[in-house]
Order: structure tokens, then sequence, then C-alpha cells
């Protein structure tokens, strides 16, 4: 039975790995790609997507932008109100 390894130590053997896994070849990436589904425990189609994920990517703020001030948040909801709260899927036809 293979053992398993940490998730703590998969994301290290990642890191190590995906540079060299994203510049081989074509037979190259098929041997890296068969050891890291052994040593991790992977499905295979799983570790392809581990691997061939992008540049991490810079946390940013989530928050949206609002489109509408509130004097036009207000307006919507007095004419939401005054159709009887009539939902959105109604409103677009």
């Amino acid at each position: 039975m293979a053992r398993r390894i940490s998730m703590a130590t998969r994301s290290e053997l990642v890191e190590a790995i995906v540079e060299r896994y994203r510049s081989g070849s074509r037979s190259d990436k098929r041997l890296i790609l068969d050891e890291f589904v052994a040593v991790t425990g992977y499905h295979r189609k799983h570790a392809i997507r581990v691997l061939r994920q992008r540049a991490s990517k810079i946390p940013g703020n989530k928050r949206h932008s609002l489109r509408y001030g509130g004097d036009v948040r207000e307006a919507l909801v007095v004419l939401w109100e005054a159709s009887e709260r009539l939902c959105s899927k109604r409103l677009r036809r």
C-alpha cells in the first residue's frame, strides 16, 4: 500500500515540480506526471490540472465597485415595491 504525503508537503512538491513540468517535452511531462501521481496519490487528471495551474494570483480586493449610488438604489426599491416585488426573471421579459 502506497504511503500518502501531507497537504503541506504536496504543495511544496508542486512548487518544486511545476516549472520543470511546464518547460518539459511531452515525454518528459509524462514521466514527471507518473512520478507525481505515484507520490501524491492524486488522480492523473487532477495532477495534470494542478501542474498546469497558472502562476499564483496576487490576492486583491474582491469587492466590486458599486454601479449605482444610493439615490438610484432607493428609486429601484420604490419601483420594485410598486410592482409587488416582481422577481428578476419576470422583469427581464
